[in-house]
């Protein structure tokens, strides 16, 4: 029977590992049961034929009694002189030998668990059959033995999901934003999961407000239901909007007539992100997936037709598009982005015959984007070694002539920028915060807004009004709640209105307090660290758990923001901490650059340091140190654990990117391509060796490991549920988790997000919370 079989039935019919000696073994590899058996075999048939019968004859006559037929006791045969030989050299020879032998077999095992797995990897793969029912079968048993495993903390869940609904105003309503003569908002209703999205006119009396709408009715159809686009016509009078209904990010586009309040015939499936009206009020450019989910092509579709125009498709795998509409109105945008490399791709709204242009032919390694504005353009780019980016300035009619605006800073990062008709809002990043710089066009006078905290994030909101003076955004901290601030672009106070902040019921902000700190790398480099604690719960002598978090891929910057559900944690005495590790984008692009290909390793180094400093200096101890990812953030988790598992207690890895070295060799799988610039190409020897040092899955070894929690979703576009299977099989199989929790929960109807509906999604977040209270020791 092939190795894959074995696996597969250990695990689907037997509790015990492969080659266990307890519980049931019809799972047990057949190999280990009939070696076994015929080792048993040759040793009794090795020993001469007379002293086994001489064992028979003993064991019998103490059964019958030693006396014959007579009463007279039977005289004990003289052994002949061969077994006597046998018994004196042989014998002894034999079971020294079998001693020997056994101390080899042993010694061989624990080598073979040291170097690698008993079974080799493709023993595996299997679960790789997503359309597998013995695949189903085993998720659905590992989640029933995750229930099983954490029945006991119940009332624990019960409690947290009780306290994060506590805290919701969920009878709320959203700040309205104003566009074409409406001003559009959300609703959220008690005891409902999705919002419901409304609009009225801005300035007509006693407006009453529209339903454009209600996922809550969807969601009665399909268990999952995820919004992707939401845009309305220029003339308001349409809507388009896409929906996925299983997690795989696949959505389906349709269209409503406002006016009429009913949903046209019109309806196109496996659409992605992106999505442009044209000024006709009948045009949509929308993109569309290929095999393996990249968006890889633009159409033009009209209103009520059923034949849609191809208008741009990408050839290069490394690339991927996106499309939008200019602020300004005047054209339409496609961007085609690999990890390194980028082009734009342009045409003007009401040229409905027109076709796209490129604005700027692609150089690899150099991205931009571009932005319109009245007679100019206004370009971000990293060319001319700006790996900070600088904004350009180019005429309409003569793109190419171009000229300096905001130069290049080495430590300063241009993350985008907002256009209004007087005004250009720039967002950049520096020491590892962001902050904006409002231009005045007129007078080119330029000032930034200065915040209070230490830590804190802001974040562009919706500005879609051109003509508007008014910037929104939103601003929030580690112990601030959302808060949507706006300003008067014109006002020389620079005062700050305040339009909403996220009630939060039972929340006192005066009990909390929030640090940032550096922890010193292999290399000296000084990781960022943002932390939050409860004031009285926390004693700085190692005695508080921690929940240590981090991510580090694409250049994505984990700021840190308000978690209302994360109060539950500090209110138990946790503190919370995020390390900025290489690999993000917090300290500017050269950060990123630091924590990628050939330089991957840094971000887990520099996780490890973060951990270090921590215990180090008493904000908790390795017995309490519990760390968390997501995604690229599950690798690190991963690659954590099996670089220095005596360092961390308890870990939790959500659909976590585990089997990298063979995932980024099968360019079949979804997205396999495009990665290939963020961690490298297998097929290069250098690299190959490289990627394979690191990636969790080849690196599991005979350790005693964290408790281990791993999440998946089994329509996971982007880390297939099978990374974290295989990862939580091998561990099992090789029999190298010793008595560690270690849990696998496959959410069987979604994907990369996990559940969609606010209250469905806090049970899973109470799932987590419980499991990590429990491994400290907090019971309630």
């Amino acid at each position: 029977m092939p190795t894959t079989q074995l696996v597969r039935q250990s695990i689907r019919f037997s509790s015990t590992t492969p080659g266990s000696t307890t519980g049931s073994t019809e799972g047990s590899p057949t190999q280990s049961t009939s070696s076994a058996s015929s080792t048993a075999n040759n040793t009794a048939s090795s020993a001469p034929t007379s002293g086994g019968t001489t064992a028979a004859r003993t064991g019998s006559s103490t059964a019958s009694g030693t006396q014959g037929a007579a009463g007279s006791t039977t005289r004990p045969r003289r052994p002949s002189t061969k077994e006597l030989l046998w018994m004196a050299v042989a014998k002894p020879l034999l079971a020294a030998g079998m001693l020997a032998g056994s101390i080899l077999f042993w010694v061989n095992q624990y080598r073979e668990h040291y170097r690698g797995p008993i079974y080799p990897d493709q023993a595996y793969d299997w679960l790789e059959d997503k359309r597998s029912l013995g695949v189903y079968s085993f998720l659905s048993v590992q989640n029933n033995n995750c229930d099983k495993e954490m029945a006991h903390t119940k009332p624990l869940q019960e409690t947290l999901y009780n306290e994060f609904v506590g805290r919701i105003k969920e009878d709320d309503v959203t700040v309205p934003i104003q566009h074409g003569g409406y001003e559009y908002f959300r609703e959220t209703v008690q005891g409902l999961n999705y919002p419901i999205h409304y609009r009225r006119k801005v300035g007509a009396k006693d407006a009453e407000k529209e339903c454009l709408l209600d996922l809550n009715s969807l969601s009665k159809e399909f268990p999952f239901v995820r919004l992707g686009e939401m845009e309305v016509s220029p003339d308001n009078r349409y809507l388009a909007y896409s929906l996925d209904t299983t997690g795989a990010e696949q959505y389906t586009l349709r269209f409503k007539d406002l006016k009429t309040n009913q949903v046209l015939s019109d309806s196109i499936p496996n659409t992605y992100y992106g999505l442009a009206w044209d000024n006709d009020n009948a045009t949509v450019y929308y993109t569309t997936l290929d095999s393996k989910c990249r968006p890889h092509q633009i159409w033009k579709h009209q209103l009520g037709s059923s034949s849609d125009q191809l208008m741009y498709e990408e050839a290069d795998e490394r690339f991927h598009l996106h499309v939008h509409r200019s602020k300004s109105g005047g054209y339409i945008f496609v961007n085609a982005d690999s990890q390194v490399t980028s082009e734009v791709l342009f045409k003007k709204t009401n040229q409905l015959k027109s076709q796209f242009t490129v604005f700027k032919p692609r150089q690899q390694n150099i991205q931009y984007s571009v932005t319109h504005h009245k007679n100019r353009f206004f370009i971000i780019t990293n060319e001319d070694g700006a790996f900070n980016s600088k904004i350009l300035e180019a005429p309409v009619d003569n793109r190419n002539k171009t000229t300096e605006y905001v130069p290049h800073q080495s430590d300063v990062k241009i993350q985008g920028i907002d256009e209004f008709n007087g005004h250009l809002v720039v967002y950049q990043r520096q020491n590892g915060l962001r902050q904006f710089e409002v231009h005045d066009l007129a007078n080119n006078n330029r000032y930034s807004i200065p915040f209070n905290e230490n830590v804190y994030t802001i974040r562009p909101a919706d500005n879609p009004e051109f003509e508007s003076t008014r910037l929104r955004f939103g601003y929030t901290s580690l112990t601030t709640p959302p808060t949507v601030y706006e300003i008067d672009l014109n006002d020389p106070t620079r005062h700050l209105n305040q339009l909403k902040q996220d009630e939060v019921k039972g929340f006192n902000r005066e009990l909390y307090q929030s640090e940032r700190l550096f922890a010193a790398a292999d290399d000296g480099t000084k990781i960022p660290i943002s932390l939050v604690y409860r004031k009285d719960r926390f004693k700085k002598d190692g005695s508080n758990p921690i929940l240590l978090y981090g991510y580090g891929a694409y250049e994505i910057s984990v700021d840190p923001t308000f978690d209302m559900n994360r109060l539950s944690l500090l209110d138990r005495g946790f503190v919370f901490a995020i390390a900025h590790v290489r690999g993000g984008g917090e300290m500017g692009r050269l950060w990123y650059e630091n924590g990628k290909l050939l330089k991957k390793k840094n971000t887990f180094t520099d996780f490890i340091a973060c951990a270090k400093m921590l215990q180090e200096s008493k904000y908790t101890s390795i017995k309490k140190t519990c760390i968390v990812g997501r995604s690229a953030g599950g690798l690190l988790i991963g690659a954590v654990i099996t670089m220095k598992p005596e360092l961390f207690h308890t870990a939790v890895a959500h659909v976590p990117f585990l089997d990298v070295f063979k995932t980024l060799h099968n360019e079949s799988l979804p997205l396999t391509i495009i990665e290939w610039e963020e961690w490298g190409n297998p097929n290069d020897p250098v690299y190959a060796e490289y990627i394979k040092s690191y990636s969790p899955f080849d690196n599991i070894r005979w350790k005693t490991y964290p408790n281990l929690l791993l999440t998946a979703g089994l329509n996971d576009p982007r880390v297939s549920y099978h990374e974290p299977a295989k990862f939580f099989l091998k561990m099992h199989t090789d029999r190298r988790i010793h008595k560690q929790k270690l849990l696998l929960k496959t959410e069987m109807g979604a994907g990369h997000g996990g559940k969609s509906g606010r209250y469905e999604s806090l049970k899973d977040v109470a799932f987590e919370y419980a499991f990590l209270l429990d491994d400290v020791g907090i019971k309630e």
